[in-house]
């Protein structure tokens, strides 16, 4: 049995979850916000989704190419960090047979990473330089808007201080394995809205979001971090009107958790993975 069906559901259905469920400060099919909509966020995860899936491709070139299929559909950066999260975890899944296990997808997913030379990093610089996300800036060493001299995964290694994403690529995606997964709570499936919600608070309040910080500063995501946690104590989410005042106060404010989005999607996606193949 071909494990793409089950790989291109799990990467579009997290994608259709990110919007579909309001998770504050973020876009959502209740919010709009940031000059954007869902449903450029769908557009833009249905173009990207067969440059991003294809086997057999390096990883490199699917994040080049899925970024230019998703600027084509949306006209801006919606989902360079979801890309960049989810690629090695296709990647993984492919070579991977039958149901599979956390321990087999982690594993899979150093092996991929392991793969990675200086050609993807190139690939991946020239994603990133051209969906130019918020706040980028420019790096001393190993800049995106230059030819890179070294592997992807030590290139982001020198990221990783500053940029959660990078810090996966250098540790084995281990805060997706550590805090992500553990954060779907038990008996319910990983797209439920409860569960979604969740795994967002798990990911804001565990970390600055890398998106806030580049943007607004250090202070500004350790102020939402604590609200976060504050949440994740209640977690009476969904029904409750201040879950919908505290997203208008952070678009109000133009503060964007995009980074806890992009885990969120990463996270959904590897929940999706692990559930059993259907016959």
């Amino acid at each position: 049995m071909s494990r793409q069906p089950q790989i291109e559901r799990a990467f579009l259905r997290a994608c259709e979850m990110d919007v579909a469920v309001r998770k504050p400060g973020n876009v959502s099919d209740a919010s709009a916000g940031h000059g954007m909509t869902a449903s450029m966020f769908r557009s833009s995860a249905i173009a990207a989704a067969p440059a991003l899936l294809r086997p057999g491709a390096r990883l490199g070139e699917r994040v080049e190419a899925a970024v230019a299929a998703s600027w084509a559909a949306a006209n801006c950066n919606t989902n360079l960090g979801i890309l960049l999260l989810c690629a090695p975890l296709a990647m993984a899944a492919e070579g991977l047979p039958g149901n599979m296990s956390v321990g087999a997808l982690r594993q899979a997913v150093q092996q991929v990473l392991a793969t990675l030379d200086a050609a993807d990093a190139a690939a991946v610089f020239r994603a990133i330089a051209a969906a130019n996300p918020g706040g980028l800036g420019s790096a001393r060493e190993q800049d995106v808007r230059e030819p890179p001299s070294i592997g992807l995964v030590q290139a982001m290694a020198l990221a990783a201080d500053r940029d959660l994403i990078a810090r996966q690529y250098r540790d084995g995606f281990a805060d997706l394995w550590d805090t992500g997964l553990p954060a779907v709570p038990a008996g319910l499936p990983p797209d439920h809205p409860s569960a979604v919600e969740a795994v967002f608070l798990a990911w804001l309040s565990a970390y600055p979001d890398s998106h806030i910080v580049r943007k607004r500063g250090a202070d500004v995501a350790q102020t939402v971090m604590q609200a976060a946690q504050g949440w994740r104590l209640r977690h009476d989410t969904g029904v409750h009107a201040d879950w919908d005042a505290w997203d208008r106060s952070l678009k109000a404010a133009r503060i964007n958790p995009g980074t806890s989005a992009d885990f969120t999607v990463a996270t959904l996606m590897a929940a999706l993975l692990l559930q059993p193949l259907a016959p």
